[in-house]
């Protein structure tokens, strides 16, 4: 059975995408734990992700680099915080998170509960950054 990642890929379920190209999407966390916390996956579902192809992997971290650096344009913080967890959904992510202190990582904290419009509104202002970096 297809992942929820995956049913977002092939557009079965909604997303607030950031970024996509032949083998990675980008999309804003629907619980996010501070605004601009943007999934990065491959589109080949792999639960784990050190199971990933050597190719497969640098491309998603290559990828997720340039995401990174379009939410930074975006939304202020000191750093993008970055993290693999991969147990709430199996198939390999990683999450981008503006952050200001380490403590703003912590799982644990309440999420962010924001409108629809504020989600369109995010995705699209780190969309168009990101066009802009790949020039």
């Amino acid at each position: 059975m297809a992942s929820i990642f995956t049913k977002i890929v092939n557009g079965d379920i909604p997303s607030y995408k950031i970024a996509e190209d032949d083998n990675y999407y980008a999309f804003l966390d629907i619980n996010p734990l501070a605004k601009g916390h943007t999934l990065v996956i491959p589109k080949k579902e792999v639960d784990y992700i050190f199971d990933m192809e050597d190719d497969l992997y640098r491309g998603l971290f290559s990828f997720a680099k340039g995401v990174a650096r379009a939410i930074e344009k975006v939304i202020p913080c000191k750093r993008i915080g970055l993290t693999v967890i991969g147990l709430e959904v199996p198939h390999a992510h990683i999450h981008l998170i503006p952050i200001n202190s380490i403590y703003d990582m912590d799982f644990k904290q309440p999420k962010l509960k924001l409108k629809s419009t504020e989600f369109e509104n995010i995705a699209k202002q780190i969309r168009e950054a990101f066009s802009e970096l790949q020039g």
